[in-house]
C-alpha cells in the first residue's frame, strides 16, 4: 500500500477537481516525505464523507384521488373488527351496516281479519251493549261507577277484576281530569287492555319435534272439535299433525276425532278399547317414528270435582313423560265461555293437577259475557292461546287483549 502511494504526489498547483489519471501521472517522479505518507495512508482507510444525493427532475404529479371509504386493519381498529367476515373487512364500517336484509312477515289478509273481528263482536255484543251504553250522555259521578259495577259484574268478570278496574278508573279519572264520558270509556279500555295483555301469548312451534300437546277440559266444552280446528290452524304454518285419540271412555269422541282426521287429512291414531295413557303412549312413538311436527293427545272429560278421574289424566301425563323425556311440551285446557265463574274454577283445579301452559276459549259467541278472561287475569293469569266464536275452522284465532278490549268497549 505505501509503494503505492509513494507513487502519488498531487501538484500542489493542480485544480481540485482534476481527474485521477492526471494526477497519477503529474507525480510520478516526484518523492514524498514519510509523514506525508502516513497522513494519506490514514486518509483512506477513512469512509469517504456522506454526500446528499442528486436532485433528479420530477414528472407532475396527477391530481390526488379522493380518499377510499375502506378502513385499513389497524391495532386501533381491532376491536371494531373483532369477530367480522372476511367481506366486511373489505367494506368498512361505512358499508357493513347494509351487509343483510331483514324480510318483515307478510301480514294477514285485511279481508279475513276484518271477518274476524266483525265475528268476534257480534259474538261479545250482549257484554258490549250493556257496557257501552253507560256512557250514553252519562256524567262523571258516583252512579256512573254503580252502573259500571253491575255491568261488569254481569259480565262474569267476577269481584276481584270488578273492583280493580273501578278502582283503577277512579285514580285515572282523577290523576288525568277527565270531564267527559267518552274519556272515562277509553280510559276504561286502556285499563282493560293492560288487565288482560299478561294472557296474550303466542304458541311457539318447532322447539321440539314432535312437539306434544295434551289436551284436557270436561265433557260439553268443546274440546274435541277444538283440537280438529287447531290442527287446520297448524297445518296453515306447514306443520304436520298426528292426533292420539285419548277419550276412551267416550264412544262418540274417537269417531269424532277421526272425522276431523279425515277432514284435515291427518292421521289419528286410535283403539276401540284400551286404556287412554297406553294410546297416547304409542302415539307419541309413532310421531317421533314419522318425524311428525306436532302430536296433540285427546283425553277424556273430567270434572275437576272428581278426584280419582283427575288422578287419570296425571298418570296420562307421566306417561307422556316416559315416552319423551321433555313431553308433554304444552298442556292445554279448553273451557267455555259460557259457564262464568265456573270457568275459573275449572282453571285453577285443572292447573294445580297438570299445570297449564295455555287455555283455549270457546263458545264466545251467542250468550258468551266475555268477561270471564278479567276473572281469570286476576285470579290464575294462564295464558289464552286461542278463542273460538263459532263452529267453522277459521272462528278459531290467536287471543289478541286489544282486539277483545275493542269488541267489548268498541
Amino acid at each position: 500500500m505505501f509503494s503505492f502511494f509513494k507513487k502519488l504526489k498531487k501538484p500542489a498547483d493542480a485544480p481540485l477537481d482534476a481527474p485521477q489519471e492526471e494526477s497519477i501521472e503529474a507525480a510520478e517522479d516526484e518523492e514524498i516525505s514519510d509523514a506525508e505518507l502516513e497522513r494519506q495512508a490514514l486518509a483512506a482507510e477513512a469512509p469517504p464523507p456522506e454526500e446528499a444525493p442528486p436532485q433528479t427532475p420530477q414528472a407532475p404529479q396527477a391530481p390526488l384521488a379522493p380518499a377510499s371509504p375502506i378502513v385499513p386493519r389497524t391495532e386501533e381498529s381491532k376491536e371494531y373488527w373483532q369477530g367480522r367476515t372476511q367481506s366486511q373487512w373489505a367494506r368498512g364500517p361505512e358499508t357493513d351496516q347494509a351487509s343483510e336484509e331483514i324480510v318483515p312477515p307478510p301480514e294477514a289478509d285485511p279481508v279475513a281479519k276484518k271477518s274476524w273481528i266483525s265475528r268476534l263482536r257480534h259474538g261479545l255484543s250482549k257484554t258490549s251493549s250493556n257496557l257501552t251504553g253507560i256512557f250514553v250522555s252519562a256524567k262523571i259521578d258516583e252512579d256512573l261507577y254503580e252502573e259500571l259495577e253491575t255491568a261488569l259484574l254481569m259480565s262474569d268478570a267476577g269481584v276481584d277484576a270488578t273492583e280493580f278496574l273501578l278502582e283503577s278508573l277512579r285514580e285515572k279519572v282523577r290523576a288525568e281530569r277527565l270531564t267527559e264520558a267518552s274519556q272515562v270509556k277509553a280510559a276504561l279500555r286502556e285499563l282493560l287492555v293492560d288487565l288482560l295483555r299478561p294472557l296474550e301469548k303466542s304458541l311457539m312451534l318447532g322447539r321440539a319435534q314432535p312437539l306434544v300437546m295434551m289436551i284436557a277440559g270436561v265433557n260439553g266444552v268443546g274440546k274435541t272439535t277444538s283440537i280438529g280446528k287447531l290442527a287446520k290452524h297448524l297445518q296453515h304454518f306447514n306443520q304436520s299433525v298426528l292426533l292420539a285419540a285419548g277419550d276412551t271412555f267416550r264412544a262418540a269422541a274417537r269417531e269424532q276425532l277421526m272425522v276431523w282426521g279425515e277432514r284435515n287429512n291427518v292421521t289419528v291414531i286410535a283403539q276401540e278399547s284400551g286404556d287412554a295413557a297406553a294410546v297416547i303412549y304409542d302415539a307419541v312413538g309413532a310421531a317421533r317414528a314419522r318425524k311428525i311436527d306436532v302430536m296433540m293427545a285427546d283425553t277424556a272429560g273430567r270434572l275437576p270435582t272428581q278426584l280419582h278421574l283427575m288422578e287419570e289424566l296425571r298418570k296420562v301425563r307421566r306417561v307422556i313423560a316416559k315416552a319423551m323425556p321433555d313431553a308433554p311440551h304444552e298442556v292445554l285446557l279448553v273451557i267455555d265461555a259460557n259457564t262464568g265463574q265456573n270457568a275459573l274454577a275449572q282453571v285453577k283445579a285443572f292447573d294445580d293437577a297438570l299445570g297449564l301452559t295455555g287455555l283455549v276459549v270457546t263458545k264466545l259467541d251467542g250468550t258468551a259475557k266475555g268477561g270471564i278472561l278479567a276473572a281469570i287475569a286476576r285470579q290464575r293469569p294462564v295464558p289464552v292461546y286461542f278463542i273460538g266464536v263459532g263452529e267453522k275452522v277459521e272462528d278459531l284465532q290467536p287471543f289478541s287483549a286489544e282486539e277483545f278490549a275493542d269488541a267489548l268497549l268498541g
